[in-house]
């Protein structure tokens, strides 16, 4: 029993913040925790190779960009080009070009894959002095409504390990432990399933000019770049559909015609899967001392970039609010939740709108394609539609993110917020 107790306190630690997951949302967090001076430590489950690669988004909007610059970190953790700013829609082949640009100064948008930014993210983190820990199994997190939370985990040799902090971020994504650990009934969910599938498929093939979402009567097809020699396509398919019934003479097919490109240059194809287009929000996104960050506490449709972008906000205010904490101001720990909240609701607005108009607009019944078409018919031809559409896909907000205040309660009650 004696040597039991003396490994299990040779193996606790004790730091400000562990930070579960090490994807867009986590390393970010780590990564302005770090450069505010205040320790940290990032537990992955999976390795570093493996993060390092994950595909996803490949925008990273205005209002994030300017977030980094912010904090001085733009030039060391934004990889990829500054995006034009240019959005082409085709309806039945018909070309036209919108502009996401709002008028006002700062760095634009950035074309930026997503294992670009965590690559780097990652580097910066490490190159500041930054803990990370990749297989990192069997997280587990305790305590959590108390005045100091503890974490244990397991590392790859099979050593457990302790760590006592004062806040916890989730950051582990819609199936992780973080989440999971919530006990029934202390979060709302709010879902939404559009009944949409999409197929999406990677190829090492020659990226659009401009970013290119097509709608007409054989369905919904997009096409992204992904790096000079590189593109994201999607195909709207049913949501049950199989990939396997995707063979890539099919896809290039459906791809030429959706796109209304009949000499699209083709590619290998690297990868491609399906998945259904839903929403989901929780309420609150913190429990006592766990700060719920990015896809652990929302998932948006993917129309219009936001999942990532919201992470990458969600971690901005945690971050702050840990840093004035520490300072003696828990003012924006406890407005964390509605903050975030605020912001969610607004981008899941603005996705469920392009989500439905893009997909209405090419094979819906007849009455819901014709408002859907109108709807589009505006965005191209009202400057005051053209303006409030910049915004939103911009990701700025003239009435800033401010809420009601809120009366600060005590850290340790249940739900926090």
């Amino acid at each position: 029993m004696a040597e039991e107790a003396r490994q299990l306190q040779d193996s606790s630690e004790s730091t400000t913040v562990v930070v579960i997951g090490a994807g867009p949302a986590g390393m970010a967090v780590a990564t302005l925790l770090r450069h505010s001076g205040i320790d940290c430590v990032v537990l992955e489950r999976r390795s570093r190779d493996h993060v390092a690669q994950r595909q996803r988004a490949g925008i990273v909007e205005t209002r994030a960009v300017r977030m980094f610059d912010s904090w001085g970190l733009t030039d060391r953790v934004l990889g990829g080009v500054p995006y034009d700013g240019i959005l082409e829609f085709r309806v039945d082949g018909r070309s036209r070009l919108v502009s996401d640009s709002d008028g006002s100064d700062g760095p634009p948008a950035r074309l930026c894959p997503q294992q670009v930014l965590v690559q780097k993210l990652t580097a910066t983190y490490l190159e500041d002095g930054g803990d990370l820990r990749f297989e990192a199994a069997d997280v587990s997190l305790h305590d959590l409504t108390g005045d100091r939370p503890t974490v244990r985990y397991r590392t790859a040799d099979g050593t457990s390990r302790t760590i006592t902090c004062d806040f916890v971020a989730g950051c582990d994504g819609d199936h992780g432990v973080s989440r999971r650990t919530v006990p029934d009934g202390v979060l709302t969910a709010y879902a939404f399933d559009h009944g949409i599938g999409w197929l999406t498929v990677l190829a090492d093939a020659p990226p659009p000019a401009h970013p290119l979402l097509a709608a007409g009567r054989e369905g919904f097809a997009a096409h992204f770049p992904r790096g000079p020699r590189a593109s994201r396509y999607y195909l709207q398919c049913p949501p049950d559909d199989d990939p396997d019934a995707w063979p890539e003479a099919r896809v290039w097919d459906a791809l030429r015609t959706r796109l209304g490109d009949p000499g699209l240059v083709s590619g290998p194809i690297t990868d491609r899967e399906i998945f259904r287009l839903r929403s989901l929000v929780h309420d609150p996104m913190r429990y006592g001392r766990l700060f719920l960050v990015g896809d652990a506490a929302h998932i948006v449709s993917p129309m219009g970039g936001k999942g990532m972008n919201l992470a990458l906000y969600d971690a901005d205010l945690f971050a702050r609010a840990v840093r004035d904490s520490v300072q003696g101001d828990d003012t924006a720990l406890h407005t964390y939740s509605a903050r975030c909240l605020r912001r969610v609701w607004n981008d899941q607005e603005f996705s469920h709108w392009l989500t439905r108009t893009l997909h209405d607009a090419g094979d819906a019944e007849p009455f819901l394609r014709n408002l859907a078409r109108a709807r589009l018919d505006r965005l191209f031809t009202s400057p005051a539609a053209a303006s409030a559409f910049a915004e939103l896909m911009t990701g700025l907000d003239p009435t800033g993110d401010a809420v009601a205040r809120e009366v600060p309660g005590n850290l340790s009650a249940i739900g926090g917020d």
